[in-house]
């Protein structure tokens, strides 16, 4: 009971954050703000396999591919198909390091059809192959935000 009690304080500490926001910042809080860019910020975030493109995310959040692209840029800061490909590597850094599940796994977890796909893309965005991230070695490159 009080673990769900927590819960729902912190997620009405962080809509009421959300609202506050100044109506310049950008990054994915300012997305969640957004209600049709929100949309598709959470279908990134609960579906991080699936093969997602600008139109199957407009046509998600009810805008045209033009339109979204451009507001999904200006509230968040980057691309949709950069958030994208942040947000899978985040799941996988996580992955990684909190669970035992081989890279094959894990590749197929996010979304690559093959382990060396993944992990050039993973030493692209980290610095280090996931192999070397799973041990502790960090290329001091920051981690991507979600």
């Amino acid at each position: 009971m009080l673990t769900k009690l927590s819960e729902l304080m912190f997620i009405d500490v962080l809509r009421r954050y959300i609202e506050t926001l100044p109506a310049h910042k950008t990054g994915w809080l300012a997305g969640l703000r957004d209600p049709l860019i929100g949309k598709a910020l959470a279908l990134i975030h609960d579906r991080p396999a699936h093969h997602w493109t600008i139109d199957a995310l407009a046509k998600h959040s009810g805008m045209s591919r033009t339109v979204f692209a451009e507001r999904f840029a200006e509230l968040v800061g980057i691309p949709s198909m950069h958030y994208v490909a942040k947000w899978r590597m985040q799941v996988a850094s996580e992955l990684l390091t909190g669970s035992n599940a081989n890279l094959a796994s894990i590749a197929a977890d996010i979304g690559y059809e093959s382990e060396a796909a993944f992990s050039r893309a993973f030493k692209r965005l980290f610095g280090v192959p996931p192999s070397a991230w799973r041990l502790g070695v960090r290329a001091g490159k920051a981690e991507p935000a979600k």
